[in-house]
């Protein structure tokens, strides 16, 4: 058994103003699982996405996320739960003006291929995107993976990050 004081987990950069990485402490082998606090604006995520293996829950402790699909966009209130299958494209955000307080779980713990789709003025297109550290490593950075432009800028606690 182990217990973790959410808390206590170190605080990750995300287009989230909380996002900790629960499984790790927790020792969980076939789950992921991670807590996101969202301001007004956040998202739970760098990008509209897929998960070619996993599928994905998230459970809103508090306020109402607002997640958008392929085929239509929804509210998930207070003590309420959206699964999203494999390879099913989304992407939540806080849309409201409260805090949205959310556990997301994903089973099997591998993610397998992700696309990762962000706006590109570049390619003027919805486009894949990689994501990675800057070089000081204090913001992690996407890319275009057709053309290499940088489509978005995160630093701890902010929210959408910047877009050149």
């Amino acid at each position: 058994m182990r217990k973790v004081r959410v808390d206590d987990v170190e605080n990750s950069i995300q287009p989230a103003a909380v996002m900790r990485q629960l499984t790790e402490p927790l020792g969980t082998t076939d789950v992921a699982i991670n807590y996101y606090e969202l301001e007004p604006g956040d998202s739970f995520a760098f990008a509209y996405h897929d998960h070619e293996i996993q599928e994905e829950l998230f459970y809103v402790i508090e306020g109402t996320a607002t997640f958008e699909t392929d085929e239509r966009t929804v509210d998930v209130g207070t003590d309420e739960i959206v699964r999203f299958g494999r390879e099913e494209f989304q992407r939540g955000w806080n849309r409201s003006e409260e805090r949205v307080r959310a556990l997301a779980l994903g089973a099997p713990l591998e993610y397998g291929t992700q696309h990762k789709l962000r706006h590109c003025p570049n390619c003027e297109d919805e486009t894949d995107n990689r994501l990675g550290n800057a070089d000081d490593e204090a913001a992690v950075v996407a890319h275009c993976k057709s053309c290499g432009a940088e489509t978005g800028r995160w630093y701890r606690g902010s929210m959408e990050g910047t877009v050149p």
